[in-house]
C-alpha cells in the first residue's frame, strides 16, 4: 500500500507540474521586490508603488472564479499551459517606463497567474493521494516558494549593478515565463475519448449563477489563506525600501532565507497536518508568523532580520500547505476547478489589500507602523481559525 501511494505521488506529472510551478514562481519572484523600486524611482510614492502591486492581484481576484468554471468545463492542463505562457509575455510591457504602462502590464499578468493557479492547483489535487493531501501540498508549495532562493537576490542585485537597471530583470522573467509555458504544454495528454464525452454530458449550472463560480466547502481555507497573505506585500514587497531606510544592506538574503526555510519546512509539517490535524497545525503557522513581523519592526541589525525572516517564512510554510490540504479535503471532485479557484482566490485578494493597506500605512506612518498593522491583520486569522475550530473535522472528499 505504502509502495502504491509512493508512486502515485511521485509520478512523472507531479514532478513536471512542480517545474511549472518553480518556473511560474520563479517569474514573479524577480518582480515582487523590484517594482516598488521602480515605481519610486520613476516618481511614484509607497502608496503608488502599492496601487501597481495591487493591480496584479485584483485583476487575478476578478477572473478567478470564471477561470476555475472554464477549468471544470475545459481541460485544466490547458488553462495552466496558457497561464504560464500569459506570465512571460504579459511581462513584457514592463519594458516602457511608465507607472500607466506597468500597471497594465500587471493586469495582464494577474490573468494569466489566475490560469497558472487555478490549473495547478486542479490537476495537484486529481493526481494526489487524499491519505497524502498535506505532504504533497507541502512539496508542491515549498516548490513555489523555493525561487525566492535565489532569484530575488540576482534582481536585486541587477537593479543596483552599474550595467543593470530594471530591463534585464524583466527579461529574465519573461524568460522564466516562456520557459514555464514550454513545461506546462508538455503537460497537455490527449484526452481519452470516453472522459471526453463523460466531460460534455456533466450538467453544470450557468456560468452567471453563484454556484457556478464558488466551491462553499472550502470557504473556510479561502478564508484563512487571506489572512495568512494580508502581510505578505509589507514583507516581500515593501522590505527592501524599509531596509534602506533604517541602514541594513545584504536584504537579499531575506529572500534566500524564506525560500529555503520553504524547502525544508513545507514538506515535514505538511505531513504532520496529516497526522495531528489541520487546526493545531493552521495555529501554530499563524503564530509564528505574528512572531516574525514583530521581531522585523524592532529590527536593527542584518542578524534579527533574518531571524525575523525565518519565523516569518516557517509560520506562513507551514500554515499554507495546510490550508491548501484543507480545500482539497473540502472540494467537490467534480467540480476541482472551481474549488481550487475559490481556494486559490485568496492568494491574490490578500496581496491585493495586503499592498493597498501596506502602502498607505508606510506613506501616512511609516514602515514600523506598518508592521504593526500586518501582525494585526494576521491575528486576525488566528482569531477566525478558534472561531471556526469545529468545522475543521467536516468531511473530507477522497476522490
Amino acid at each position: 500500500m505504502a509502495d502504491e501511494e509512493n508512486k502515485a505521488l511521485y509520478s512523472r506529472t507531479f514532478v513536471l507540474l512542480c517545474l511549472v510551478q518553480f518556473l511560474g514562481y520563479a517569474h514573479n519572484a524577480v518582480l515582487t521586490p523590484t517594482l516598488p523600486l521602480y515605481v519610486t524611482q520613476l516618481g511614484g510614492s509607497a502608496f503608488t508603488a502599492g496601487l501597481v502591486l495591487a493591480t496584479f492581484n485584483v485583476s487575478s481576484v476578478l477572473v478567478r472564479p470564471l477561470v476555475g468554471y472554464w477549468t471544470d468545463s475545459w481541460r485544466h492542463d490547458r488553462i495552466l499551459a496558457l497561464g504560464v505562457f500569459g506570465l512571460g509575455l504579459g511581462v513584457l510591457p514592463l519594458l516602457i517606463p511608465s507607472i500607466g504602462v506597468i500597471a497594465l502590464g500587471n493586469i495582464v499578468r494577474g490573468i494569466a497567474w489566475a490560469g497558472l493557479n487555478t490549473g495547478g492547483y486542479t490537476l495537484l489535487a486529481s493526481i494526489t493521494p487524499h491519505t497524502r493531501r498535506g505532504e504533497a501540498s507541502g512539496i508542491y508549495g515549498g516548490v513555489q516558494s523555493s525561487s525566492n532562493i535565489i532569484f530575488p537576490y540576482i534582481a536585486l542585485w541587477l537593479v543596483d549593478a552599474p550595467t543593470g537597471g530594471m530591463v534585464p530583470v524583466i527579461m529574465i522573467s519573461a524568460i522564466l515565463g516562456l520557459l514555464g509555458g514550454g513545461a506546462g504544454y508538455s503537460l497537455i495528454q490527449p484526452e481519452i475519448p470516453e472522459r471526453a464525452v463523460e466531460r460534455r454530458a456533466l450538467k453544470r449550472p450557468g456560468i452567471f449563477r453563484l454556484s457556478s463560480l464558488v466551491d462553499p466547502g472550502v470557504l473556510l481555507a479561502s478564508g484563512l489563506a487571506l489572512c495568512l497573505n494580508l502581510s505578505q506585500p509589507a514583507v516581500f514587497g515593501f522590505l527592501a525600501l524599509y531596509a534602506r531606510e533604517i541602514g541594513i544592506s545584504g536584504i537579499g538574503w531575506y529572500f534566500t532565507v524564506n525560500g529555503l526555510m520553504n524547502i525544508l519546512v513545507r514538506p515535514l509539517l505538511g505531513q504532520l497536518s496529516d497526522r495531528i490535524g489541520r487546526g493545531p497545525t493552521i495555529a501554530a503557522g499563524f503564530i509564528l508568523e505574528i512572531l516574525g513581523l514583530l521581531l522585523l519592526l524592532m529590527a536593527s541589525n542584518f542578524s534579527a532580520l533574518i531571524l525575523s525572516g525565518i519565523l516569518y517564512s516557517a509560520g506562513n510554510a507551514v500554515a499554507a500547505a495546510t490550508t491548501m490540504a484543507l480545500a482539497i479535503d473540502r472540494s467537490d471532485p467534480e467540480r476541482r476547478g472551481v474549488a481550487m479557484a475559490t481556494y486559490t482566490v485568496a492568494y491574490p485578494a490578500g496581496w491585493g489589500l495586503g499592498a493597498l493597506i501596506a502602502g498607505a500605512v508606510a506613506d501616512f506612518a511609516g514602515y514600523r507602523t506598518m508592521y504593526i498593522v500586518a501582525a494585526g491583520l494576521t491575528a486576525i486569522g488566528l482569531f477566525g481559525l478558534a472561531l471556526n475550530r469545529s468545522k475543521l473535522s467536516g468531511p473530507v472528499h477522497t476522490g
